[in-house]
């Protein structure tokens, strides 16, 4: 096998002895597996169909192509009389009968060879797991063995499989949350991973339902198909199985519905997403008042002093009184507004027994319109006003800016 640099001085030493004339020269690196999807081999198709050249000279064949697809344009070119000649470092071949069927068989002998190698990849990594080990990275707290003899095989990790033990021990058997786990590995130990990343919330969460820290895995993911692993485990299957009880409780228990105004509107101080929380209070009367707070969630920094809570109500009227200098998505009001008109004209023909013409409006002002959304309007309706906002909402310090 040579290397891209080293078909080119060879091809050229031949163009030189057969007194070829070189029009232009092309690099390609991309597989040639694949139909139609190589940008340098379909310029070249369309410059040869052009006219621009006759001829293409390269290291061999398959080069060409390994495909049924790219091999049929380059036939039919031959056959237009478009593509006169093709030369290898060993072989020629012209519109001939003979010779185009042998460039055929060559191109789907490569793609034989292609696809056997894939089924043999396949196989051999099907004996790999069913001999016990993984393919692929190892996941956070195991290493891969650089040893050749070794490949696929993992060991613990000394820096870092502690860290993923304790993981698992806090979730499982002191009831911390997910998010509380990324705080601690984030701000308390500065855990990173072997790219000396920090673990990202997703990942933690990925991380806690990995079945590989107990002993078996599955491959390909989401296939059903399951080994079990020849590594050493970290944790026990009553501890995993305690982790995964804990995850659900902790879901069902986080965020139980969708308050108006979550994930719509950033921190000013740290940019981290705001987030929101009720609170309940018993009153004389005996009733209890219910009251929502939005303030910054501290996930990208976990002391922001940016952070004081602001209660709906007053988010609300802050947000009425700068809407006249928020940019507006109008033609998603727009129609948010024709829906609304339709749905009330609905209402009165069906409902009320109103059979007259529909209601016509006047040219409204969409932000009088969306004013009446944010004081009035369902959760959902407040929602999908809000992405209509091209300005950027933040909240700093309880007071809502535009940035």
């Amino acid at each position: 096998m040579l290397s891209i640099d080293s078909q080119i001085k060879e091809m050229l030493a031949l163009a030189e002895r057969e007194n070829l004339e070189i029009v232009a020269m092309k690099r390609e690196s991309h597989s040639a597996k694949e139909t139609g999807q190589r940008p340098v081999f379909n310029e070249i198709v369309e410059e040869i169909r052009s006219g621009k050249f006759n001829g293409i000279l390269t290291w061999a064949p398959d080069r060409i192509s390994r495909n049924a697809g790219d091999l049929g344009r380059i036939v039919d070119l031959m056959d237009a009389k478009l593509l006169l000649e093709i030369r290898t470092f060993s072989q020629q071949f012209t519109n001939n009968p003979n010779e185009k069927f042998l460039l055929m068989i060559l191109g789907s002998q490569a793609k034989l060879e292609n696809d056997n190698r894939g089924v043999n990849v396949q196989r051999g990594l099907r004996m790999r797991c069913e001999m016990g080990f993984r393919p692929g990275i190892a996941p956070t707290g195991y290493l891969n063995q650089k040893m050749m003899d070794k490949k696929c095989q993992v060991i613990v990790d000394p820096e870092r499989a502690h860290v993923i033990r304790k993981m698992f021990e806090k979730v499982g058997n002191d009831k911390l949350s997910g998010r509380k786990v990324y705080h601690w590995l984030k701000f308390e130990l500065n855990f990173h991973s072997r790219g000396n990343k920090p673990l990202a919330l997703g990942n933690v969460y990925r991380t806690l339902s990995n079945h590989f820290y107990y002993g078996v895995f599955e491959y390909p993911k989401k296939s059903g198909n399951w080994y079990q692993a020849k590594h050493e485990p970290l944790i026990s299957k009553e501890l995993f199985d305690k982790v995964q009880e804990q995850l659900k409780r902790d879901g069902k228990e986080h965020n139980p519905h969708e308050f108006a105004f979550t994930k719509l509107m950033i921190c000013g101080s740290c940019g981290s997403c705001i987030s929101a929380e009720e609170k309940y209070k018993p009153l004389k009367d005996g009733t209890t008042a219910r009251y929502i707070y939005y303030g910054c969630g501290r996930t990208k920094d976990h002391h922001c002093k940016g952070n004081k809570y602001l209660r709906e109500e007053v988010l609300i009227e802050q947000l009425v009184n700068i809407l006249d200098q928020i940019n507006l998505n109008q033609l998603g009001v727009q129609i948010k507004f024709e829906d609304e008109l339709k749905r009330h004209n609905k209402f009165q023909r069906t409902v009320l027994g109103f059979s007259g013409e529909k209601e016509k409006h006047k040219d409204i002002d969409l932000k009088t319109y969306a004013k009446y959304i944010l004081k009035d309007g369902t959760n959902e309706e407040k929602r999908e006003l809000m992405g209509c906002f091209k300005s950027k909402i933040k909240i700093t310090k309880g007071v809502v800016t535009i940035g």
